[in-house]
């Protein structure tokens, strides 16, 4: 098998970003790049992906898709949300942490993201830092929100986290970052990464 057919066959089995399965539409622009965070804080404790997923879905839908409305709401209308989406044993110290990380993000950058990314000066480490002081994001949570990301920050690029490389090493594809975004346009950066990771899970 070429590895030019590997690739194609990853992006037709895995290809799809936890974001895209959320619904939401990430773009350069708060509400997305937020309700995307929110998505790694809930990726943040041992819970199965589809379940992580419906509660972004179900917080977005209570009204929940901005630092903002997220600090706004009651810790109980948080916890509602998880619950409704079966996110149970950690849903009231999630809530916690999503009304404490929605506080930190309005205090520093005023709820906006790409307040963040300017702080960081475009240093994808010091993104992944910068991101690691939210609630709950840890170095895992910060993989994720940057393989996603690099879609709308370019700096990201090429962004592989070790569990994407080390399936991409098995599959006799480049281990290197460099190596793997040679494959495949940019565009198709983010499917591709998480092909990788899905491939390597499942």
């Amino acid at each position: 098998m070429t590895r030019r057919t590997t690739v194609r066959d990853l992006l037709d089995e895995h290809g799809h970003t936890h974001a895209e399965e959320a619904g939401i539409r990430l773009k350069d622009t708060p509400a997305p790049l937020y309700r995307l965070l929110t998505l790694c804080v809930l990726f943040s404790v041992r819970i199965k992906a589809g379940i992580a997923v419906a509660a972004a879905r179900e917080l977005h839908t209570a009204g929940m898709g901005t630092a903002r409305a997220m600090a706004t709401a009651s810790w109980q209308d948080r916890v509602d949300a998880l619950g409704r989406a079966h996110y149970r044993r950690y849903d009231e110290s999630t809530a916690t942490a999503l009304g404490d990380g929605a506080e930190l993000l309005l205090d520093r950058y005023r709820g906006d993201l790409r307040r963040l990314r300017d702080a960081a000066d475009g240093d994808p480490d010091r993104i992944r830092e910068l991101l690691r002081e939210v609630p709950r994001i840890g170095p895992v949570g910060a993989d994720i929100f940057c393989r996603e990301a690099q879609g709308v920050w370019p700096e990201l690029r090429p962004a592989f986290d070790r569990r994407a490389r080390e399936t991409a090493a098995r599959l006799g594809l480049p281990e290197t970052p460099a190596g793997l975004a040679r494959l495949v346009p940019d565009e198709d950066l983010p499917r591709f990464a998480a092909a990788l990771v899905r491939a390597g899970l499942s």
